[in-house]
């Protein structure tokens, strides 16, 4: 099912990270992004930058028409290994995990965790 909003505001958004956010007590993941950990963080960069990601992600639910894409566009799953729903998330149309990663905050989804820290 495809959840369009026009304003966010409609919707109890909790931004966890930068990857994950509650609308509604759903739990969501986005699926083609890494942001780094800000809990459970390897590194102070890690933790320093995952704060950054969280707080534009943040900006990002609020700016706009949010859609969300339930399921994982390159696998087709719904949910993570953690229960979570997988979506593509977009804002007025621009996906949201490709904002993240142009401005250096997340990465592209590999299909595993990959180190923050040197």
């Amino acid at each position: 099912m495809l959840l369009t909003v026009a304003f966010a505001a409609s919707l109890s958004i909790v931004v966890i990270d930068g990857d994950t956010i509650d609308v509604n007590g759903e739990r969501i993941r986005i699926a083609n992004i890494d942001a780094p950990e800000i809990r459970g963080a390897k590194c102070d960069a890690e933790k320093r930058l995952g704060i950054v990601a969280k707080h534009r992600l943040e900006q990002l639910v609020q700016a706009g028409r949010l859609e969300i894409i339930p399921g994982d566009p390159k696998n087709g799953r719904v949910r993570d290994r953690h229960g979570r729903t997988l979506a593509t998330i977009r804002i007025d149309g621009d996906d949201v995990g490709e904002i993240l990663i142009r401005d250096s905050i997340a990465r592209e989804w590999s299909g595993r965790r990959e180190p923050w820290c040197e």
